[in-house]
């Protein structure tokens, strides 16, 4: 009975996560964890805690996002796709991305014992409103900084989407080729026809990274994250 008094007093003591607050790392996760709130994410020492999520600008953007990184996922053993998953980046910086694709053996990422991401995934997908989102912004600039190595936005008010890919410190625009399709630089066969996926078009999305995953280089890929595995 003293123990349980104990515990429910501390819990009691632990102040409320806010939107706004200027925590450390340490402090966020603390907060958070004794919290009931469902996404909260903490960005250059700020937490940023989300707001009630439109099916039509979040929820189906979302799902097609999920829906073509799972396919690729599910052909290339190596690699981990997270949903809405908190990734450990530094000090000040604990993202919950919308999409994340890591390699597990050999990338830049790992698993904490406790089973978070710690590091920068290879690729972050952000479903963001509209240019003036934090997406857009503060967080491209954490991601950078990190050596986040392709970020996506797709900016669904706005009706575009931008991949980036870092190089030499900045983030350059990777641009559709001649068949209308971004081809990643560092998931080789992960293939996206844009217009198809603004559109709404999930069937020729999945029809394209298909033919992606039928490439001579992602069997390549493949392989070498097979031989990492079994070192």
């Amino acid at each position: 009975m003293g123990n349980t008094l104990k515990t429910s007093t501390l819990k009691q003591t632990i102040p409320p996560l806010q939107n706004g607050d200027r925590l450390t790392q340490v402090e966020f996760e603390h907060r958070y964890s004794a919290s009931s709130v469902k996404k909260a994410e903490l960005i250059e020492g700020i937490v940023y805690m989300a707001s009630p999520l439109r099916i039509t600008q979040h929820g189906e953007p979302h799902a097609q996002v999920m829906t073509w990184l799972g396919v690729y996922w599910s052909a290339t053993p190596g690699v981990q796709l997270g949903d809405n998953s908190t990734v450990r980046l530094d000090a000040d910086n604990e993202p919950q991305p919308d999409a994340l694709l890591r390699i597990e053996r050999g990338g830049q990422s790992t698993i904490s014992e406790d089973g978070y991401v710690e590091g920068a995934p290879e690729l972050i997908v952000e479903i963001a409103a509209s240019s003036v989102s934090i997406d857009v912004h503060d967080k491209l600039k954490v991601y950078r900084r990190n050596q986040v190595q392709e970020y996506m936005v797709w900016r669904v008010e706005d009706e575009e989407l931008d991949w980036f890919r870092l190089k030499e410190g900045k983030y350059i625009p990777l641009e559709t080729n001649s068949d209308g399709v971004i081809c990643s630089e560092v998931f080789p066969g992960l293939w996206l026809d844009k217009t198809a996926l603004l559109a709404g078009n999930l069937i020729k999305v999945i029809e394209i990274v298909q033919q992606g995953l039928g490439t001579v280089e992602h069997q390549n890929f493949v392989e070498e994250l097979s031989v990492r595995n079994d070192q």
